[in-house]
Protein backbone atom coordinates (compact mmCIF):
# COMPACT_ATOMS: atom_id res chain seq x y z
CA UNK A 1 0.00 0.00 0.00
CA UNK A 2 3.33 1.88 0.19
CA UNK A 3 2.54 3.23 3.79
CA UNK A 4 5.22 4.10 6.20
CA UNK A 5 5.74 1.86 9.38
CA UNK A 6 4.30 4.31 11.41
CA UNK A 7 1.44 4.73 8.82
CA UNK A 8 1.12 0.78 8.54
CA UNK A 9 1.10 0.67 12.32
CA UNK A 10 -1.50 3.47 12.88
CA UNK A 11 -3.86 1.15 10.13
CA UNK A 12 -3.81 -1.54 12.45
CA UNK A 13 -4.37 -0.05 15.66
CA UNK A 14 -7.48 1.83 14.03
CA UNK A 15 -8.62 -1.62 12.72
CA UNK A 16 -8.68 -3.46 15.95
CA UNK A 17 -10.53 -0.59 17.78
CA UNK A 18 -12.90 0.76 15.36
CA UNK A 19 -12.97 -1.72 12.21
CA UNK A 20 -13.28 -4.87 13.85
CA UNK A 21 -15.85 -4.49 16.59
CA UNK A 22 -17.84 -2.43 14.06
CA UNK A 23 -18.31 -5.80 12.02
CA UNK A 24 -20.84 -6.63 14.46
CA UNK A 25 -21.54 -3.42 16.74
CA UNK A 26 -22.24 -0.04 16.46
CA UNK A 27 -19.25 1.97 16.88
CA UNK A 28 -19.75 5.75 17.86
CA UNK A 29 -16.26 7.41 16.36
CA UNK A 30 -15.07 10.64 18.28
CA UNK A 31 -12.38 12.43 17.15
CA UNK A 32 -10.64 14.73 19.59
CA UNK A 33 -8.16 16.40 21.13
CA UNK A 34 -6.41 17.27 24.98
CA UNK A 35 -6.71 20.93 23.98
CA UNK A 36 -10.02 21.02 22.27
CA UNK A 37 -12.49 22.47 24.73
CA UNK A 38 -15.98 21.69 23.03
CA UNK A 39 -14.24 18.16 22.80
CA UNK A 40 -14.27 17.75 26.70
CA UNK A 41 -17.46 18.83 26.71
CA UNK A 42 -19.05 16.44 24.82
CA UNK A 43 -16.73 13.85 26.18
CA UNK A 44 -18.90 12.56 29.00
CA UNK A 45 -22.28 12.87 26.88
CA UNK A 46 -21.13 10.31 23.97
CA UNK A 47 -19.72 7.91 27.38
CA UNK A 48 -22.87 8.07 29.29
CA UNK A 49 -24.90 7.45 26.08
CA UNK A 50 -22.33 4.86 24.85
CA UNK A 51 -22.32 3.10 28.39
CA UNK A 52 -26.89 3.30 28.51
CA UNK A 53 -26.79 1.82 24.98
CA UNK A 54 -23.85 -0.85 25.61
CA UNK A 55 -26.51 -3.75 25.70
CA UNK A 56 -27.94 -2.29 22.12
CA UNK A 57 -24.59 -3.05 20.78
CA UNK A 58 -22.51 0.35 20.67
CA UNK A 59 -19.47 0.81 21.41
CA UNK A 60 -17.04 4.19 21.97
CA UNK A 61 -14.22 4.49 20.25
CA UNK A 62 -11.80 8.01 20.45
CA UNK A 63 -9.19 9.00 17.99
CA UNK A 64 -6.97 12.00 19.54
CA UNK A 65 -6.38 13.37 16.45
CA UNK A 66 -2.34 14.13 17.36
CA UNK A 67 -1.66 11.31 18.18
CA UNK A 68 -2.95 9.56 15.26
CA UNK A 69 -2.51 12.27 12.46
CA UNK A 70 -2.71 9.81 9.58
CA UNK A 71 -6.00 8.33 10.22
CA UNK A 72 -7.46 11.16 10.43
CA UNK A 73 -6.44 12.66 7.55
CA UNK A 74 -8.16 9.39 6.02
CA UNK A 75 -11.06 11.00 7.29
CA UNK A 76 -10.38 14.24 6.34
CA UNK A 77 -11.19 15.82 9.80
CA UNK A 78 -10.71 19.18 9.70
CA UNK A 79 -12.21 20.38 12.60
CA UNK A 80 -12.94 18.90 16.22
CA UNK A 81 -14.80 17.36 17.65
CA UNK A 82 -15.89 15.18 14.65
CA UNK A 83 -17.77 12.55 15.30
CA UNK A 84 -18.86 9.37 12.71
CA UNK A 85 -21.11 6.20 13.75
CA UNK A 86 -19.47 3.37 12.42
CA UNK A 87 -20.72 -0.06 10.82
CA UNK A 88 -18.91 -2.48 9.08
CA UNK A 89 -15.79 -0.64 8.54
CA UNK A 90 -17.34 2.31 7.05
CA UNK A 91 -19.17 5.32 8.74
CA UNK A 92 -22.85 5.81 7.65
CA UNK A 93 -23.89 8.74 9.95
CA UNK A 94 -22.09 12.06 10.53
CA UNK A 95 -22.61 12.57 14.29
CA UNK A 96 -20.80 15.91 15.01
CA UNK A 97 -23.64 18.33 14.81
CA UNK A 98 -25.73 16.21 18.00
CA UNK A 99 -24.45 17.50 20.86
CA UNK A 100 -27.09 16.71 23.20
CA UNK A 101 -28.13 12.96 24.89
CA UNK A 102 -31.45 13.28 23.17
CA UNK A 103 -30.11 13.83 20.06
CA UNK A 104 -27.47 11.16 19.87
CA UNK A 105 -29.87 8.81 21.58
CA UNK A 106 -32.39 9.84 18.62
CA UNK A 107 -30.22 9.55 15.62
CA UNK A 108 -28.83 6.12 17.35
CA UNK A 109 -32.65 4.60 17.89
CA UNK A 110 -32.60 5.19 13.66
CA UNK A 111 -29.44 3.08 13.24
CA UNK A 112 -30.00 0.52 15.21
CA UNK A 113 -33.38 -0.08 13.86
CA UNK A 114 -31.85 -0.69 10.12
CA UNK A 115 -28.67 -2.20 10.57
CA UNK A 116 -28.18 -6.16 11.93
CA UNK A 117 -26.08 -4.73 14.85
CA UNK A 118 -25.18 -7.55 17.47
CA UNK A 119 -27.32 -6.73 20.67
CA UNK A 120 -29.90 -4.15 18.82
CA UNK A 121 -33.31 -5.04 18.10
CA UNK A 122 -34.75 -4.27 14.69
CA UNK A 123 -38.48 -3.33 15.29
CA UNK A 124 -41.29 -5.72 13.55
CA UNK A 125 -43.36 -4.34 10.67
CA UNK A 126 -46.94 -5.16 10.96
CA UNK A 127 -46.26 -8.40 9.28
CA UNK A 128 -43.74 -9.42 12.05
CA UNK A 129 -40.81 -8.68 9.52
CA UNK A 130 -37.70 -6.42 10.52
CA UNK A 131 -38.27 -3.00 9.08
CA UNK A 132 -35.77 -1.59 6.93
CA UNK A 133 -34.60 2.08 6.43
CA UNK A 134 -37.11 4.56 5.42
CA UNK A 135 -36.74 6.55 1.80
CA UNK A 136 -35.75 9.48 4.28
CA UNK A 137 -33.11 7.67 6.29
CA UNK A 138 -31.45 5.72 2.83
CA UNK A 139 -31.59 9.59 1.97
CA UNK A 140 -28.85 10.96 4.29
CA UNK A 141 -27.14 7.92 3.87
CA UNK A 142 -27.14 8.98 0.25
CA UNK A 143 -25.85 12.35 0.75
CA UNK A 144 -23.40 11.03 3.44
CA UNK A 145 -22.26 9.53 0.63
CA UNK A 146 -22.17 12.29 -1.98
CA UNK A 147 -20.38 14.24 0.38
CA UNK A 148 -17.45 12.16 0.73
CA UNK A 149 -17.20 11.69 -3.02
CA UNK A 150 -17.16 15.39 -3.68
CA UNK A 151 -14.74 15.70 -1.06
CA UNK A 152 -13.27 13.50 -2.98
CA UNK A 153 -12.35 10.34 -0.64
CA UNK A 154 -13.92 8.11 -3.75
CA UNK A 155 -13.04 5.13 -1.41
CA UNK A 156 -14.84 5.71 1.52
CA UNK A 157 -17.80 7.07 -0.88
CA UNK A 158 -17.67 3.83 -2.38
CA UNK A 159 -18.43 1.70 0.83
CA UNK A 160 -21.24 4.01 1.94
CA UNK A 161 -22.70 3.52 -1.30
CA UNK A 162 -22.19 -0.16 -1.29
CA UNK A 163 -23.91 -0.28 2.22
CA UNK A 164 -27.17 1.50 1.05
CA UNK A 165 -27.17 -0.96 -1.45
CA UNK A 166 -27.42 -3.67 0.01
CA UNK A 167 -30.01 -2.24 2.31
CA UNK A 168 -32.58 -1.15 -0.35
CA UNK A 169 -31.46 -2.90 -4.06
CA UNK A 170 -34.07 -0.85 -5.92
CA UNK A 171 -32.07 2.72 -4.55
CA UNK A 172 -31.30 3.65 -7.96
CA UNK A 173 -29.00 6.88 -6.26
CA UNK A 174 -26.84 4.46 -4.23
CA UNK A 175 -26.66 2.66 -7.39
CA UNK A 176 -25.17 5.40 -9.57
CA UNK A 177 -22.92 7.28 -6.64
CA UNK A 178 -21.41 3.48 -6.58
CA UNK A 179 -20.35 3.97 -10.29
CA UNK A 180 -19.05 6.71 -9.91
CA UNK A 181 -17.19 6.56 -6.96
CA UNK A 182 -15.50 3.23 -8.80
CA UNK A 183 -14.41 5.59 -11.59
CA UNK A 184 -12.97 7.75 -9.80
CA UNK A 185 -10.72 4.67 -7.64
CA UNK A 186 -10.35 3.89 -11.28
CA UNK A 187 -11.79 0.35 -11.09
CA UNK A 188 -13.92 0.58 -14.66
CA UNK A 189 -14.50 -3.15 -14.79
CA UNK A 190 -16.09 -3.67 -11.38
CA UNK A 191 -17.82 -0.08 -12.36
CA UNK A 192 -18.98 -2.20 -15.82
CA UNK A 193 -20.15 -4.76 -13.31
CA UNK A 194 -22.36 -2.48 -10.86
CA UNK A 195 -24.23 -1.13 -13.94
CA UNK A 196 -24.77 -4.97 -15.39
CA UNK A 197 -26.81 -4.94 -12.47
CA UNK A 198 -28.62 -2.04 -12.54
CA UNK A 199 -29.14 -2.65 -16.72
CA UNK A 200 -30.79 -5.96 -15.35
CA UNK A 201 -33.83 -4.12 -13.81
CA UNK A 202 -35.56 -2.28 -15.76
CA UNK A 203 -36.87 0.25 -12.98
CA UNK A 204 -33.33 0.95 -11.99
CA UNK A 205 -32.01 1.18 -15.55
CA UNK A 206 -34.80 3.92 -16.53
CA UNK A 207 -33.92 6.02 -13.64
CA UNK A 208 -33.15 9.49 -14.28
CA UNK A 209 -30.82 9.22 -11.38
CA UNK A 210 -28.52 6.42 -13.32
CA UNK A 211 -28.13 9.39 -16.07
CA UNK A 212 -24.66 10.57 -14.68
CA UNK A 213 -23.55 7.38 -13.35
CA UNK A 214 -24.27 5.91 -17.05
CA UNK A 215 -22.45 8.87 -18.86
CA UNK A 216 -19.89 8.77 -16.51
CA UNK A 217 -18.83 4.85 -17.24
CA UNK A 218 -18.83 6.07 -21.15
CA UNK A 219 -16.54 9.18 -20.24
CA UNK A 220 -13.95 6.13 -18.43
CA UNK A 221 -13.79 4.54 -21.56
CA UNK A 222 -11.92 7.02 -23.06
CA UNK A 223 -8.92 6.08 -20.26
CA UNK A 224 -5.49 6.18 -21.92
CA UNK A 225 -1.81 5.22 -19.98
CA UNK A 226 0.26 8.20 -19.13
CA UNK A 227 2.29 7.59 -21.95
CA UNK A 228 -0.55 8.07 -24.50
CA UNK A 229 -2.02 10.68 -22.34
CA UNK A 230 1.56 12.89 -23.05
CA UNK A 231 1.48 11.86 -27.01
CA UNK A 232 -1.86 13.04 -26.78
CA UNK A 233 -0.89 16.39 -25.59
CA UNK A 234 2.35 16.62 -27.73
CA UNK A 235 -0.39 16.48 -30.67
CA UNK A 236 -2.82 18.79 -29.55
CA UNK A 237 -0.01 21.23 -29.12
CA UNK A 238 1.75 21.02 -31.96
CA UNK A 239 -1.29 21.58 -33.88
CA UNK A 240 -4.04 23.76 -32.12
CA UNK A 241 -6.41 23.93 -35.18
CA UNK A 242 -6.46 20.34 -35.47
CA UNK A 243 -9.81 19.55 -33.69
CA UNK A 244 -9.97 15.86 -34.13
CA UNK A 245 -6.32 16.04 -31.83
CA UNK A 246 -8.00 18.66 -29.37
CA UNK A 247 -11.14 16.51 -28.82
CA UNK A 248 -8.96 13.68 -28.68
CA UNK A 249 -6.90 15.65 -25.71
CA UNK A 250 -10.36 16.66 -24.34
CA UNK A 251 -11.53 12.87 -23.59
CA UNK A 252 -8.74 11.36 -22.90
CA UNK A 253 -7.19 14.06 -20.23
CA UNK A 254 -10.98 13.78 -18.59
CA UNK A 255 -11.10 10.17 -18.27
CA UNK A 256 -7.41 10.95 -16.26
CA UNK A 257 -8.95 12.58 -13.83
CA UNK A 258 -7.26 16.04 -15.58
CA UNK A 259 -10.72 17.56 -15.79
CA UNK A 260 -9.83 21.18 -15.91
CA UNK A 261 -7.45 20.06 -19.03
CA UNK A 262 -10.61 18.88 -20.79
CA UNK A 263 -12.93 21.59 -19.65
CA UNK A 264 -10.24 24.17 -21.05
CA UNK A 265 -9.63 22.16 -24.35
CA UNK A 266 -13.35 21.73 -25.09
CA UNK A 267 -13.74 25.69 -24.37
CA UNK A 268 -10.98 26.78 -26.50
CA UNK A 269 -12.73 24.59 -29.41
CA UNK A 270 -16.27 25.94 -28.90
CA UNK A 271 -14.74 29.33 -28.87
CA UNK A 272 -12.66 28.79 -32.24
CA UNK A 273 -15.84 26.68 -33.57
CA UNK A 274 -18.55 25.90 -31.79
CA UNK A 275 -20.50 23.97 -34.88
CA UNK A 276 -16.93 22.05 -35.44
CA UNK A 277 -18.82 18.20 -36.18
CA UNK A 278 -22.02 19.24 -35.28
CA UNK A 279 -21.58 20.86 -31.90
CA UNK A 280 -19.35 17.65 -30.33
CA UNK A 281 -17.35 19.88 -27.98
CA UNK A 282 -20.01 21.70 -26.37
CA UNK A 283 -22.23 18.33 -26.64
CA UNK A 284 -18.90 16.80 -24.53
CA UNK A 285 -18.69 19.54 -21.97
CA UNK A 286 -22.41 18.86 -21.02
CA UNK A 287 -22.14 15.23 -20.82
CA UNK A 288 -18.99 15.61 -18.65
CA UNK A 289 -21.23 18.26 -16.28
CA UNK A 290 -23.89 15.65 -16.09
CA UNK A 291 -21.52 12.81 -14.80
CA UNK A 292 -19.41 15.31 -12.36
CA UNK A 293 -23.02 16.56 -11.18
CA UNK A 294 -24.99 19.68 -12.19
CA UNK A 295 -24.30 20.79 -8.46
CA UNK A 296 -21.00 20.12 -8.30
CA UNK A 297 -19.33 23.40 -7.56
CA UNK A 298 -16.41 22.69 -10.92
CA UNK A 299 -19.39 21.97 -12.63
CA UNK A 300 -20.99 25.61 -11.86
CA UNK A 301 -17.95 27.56 -12.59
CA UNK A 302 -17.20 25.86 -15.58
CA UNK A 303 -20.53 26.27 -16.81
CA UNK A 304 -20.28 29.82 -15.52
CA UNK A 305 -17.29 30.48 -18.21
CA UNK A 306 -19.36 28.16 -21.11
CA UNK A 307 -22.34 30.96 -20.55
CA UNK A 308 -19.82 33.26 -21.31
CA UNK A 309 -18.06 32.19 -24.25
CA UNK A 310 -21.63 31.28 -26.02
CA UNK A 311 -23.20 34.34 -25.10
CA UNK A 312 -20.79 36.86 -23.94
Amino acid sequence: MGLSIDEQKAVDRFRKTVVEPSQTKLVILDFWAEWCGPCKALTPVLEKVAADYADKGVVLAKINVDEEQFIAAQFQVRSIPTVYAMFQGQPIADLTNARSESQLKGILDQLLGQLPVEGGVMPPDASGAPQGPSPEELAQFVKLGEEALSAGDAQRAAGIFAQITEFAEGNAPAHAGLVRALLQLGEVDQARQVMEVIDSDPRLATDPAIAPARSALELAGTRVDDGELAALRAAAAADPANMDAQFALAEAAFAAGARDEAADTLLAMITADREWNEGAARARLLKIFEATGLEDEWVVGVRRRLSRVLFG
